[in-house]
């Protein structure tokens, strides 16, 4: 998976010393990269709603974010 920049997703959030100051889905300890990988993994949308308690809408926009501002992460 790519890096994205998640500063300006509405429904992620990043808050110093919870879950080491990963971007998570606001109001929960779920990272945004996890939601993306799990995706990416062949996990339906609601299917990773289900496992986490989180809101299908909040995951559509979490991989729709994701897709539009990702990064190439350098290997160098």
């Amino acid at each position: 998976m790519a890096n994205v920049d998640w500063k300006d997703c509405g429904v992620v959030e990043v808050i110093p010393g919870k879950v080491s100051g990963r971007p998570l889905l606001k109001g929960t300890r779920m990272h945004a990269d996890d939601v993306v990988e799990n995706h990416e993994s062949g996990s339906a949308i609601d299917e990773i709603a289900y496992n986490f308690d989180l809101k299908p809408e909040d995951i559509r926009q979490v991989l729709i974010y994701a897709a539009s501002h990702q990064t190439v992460k350098s290997v160098l």
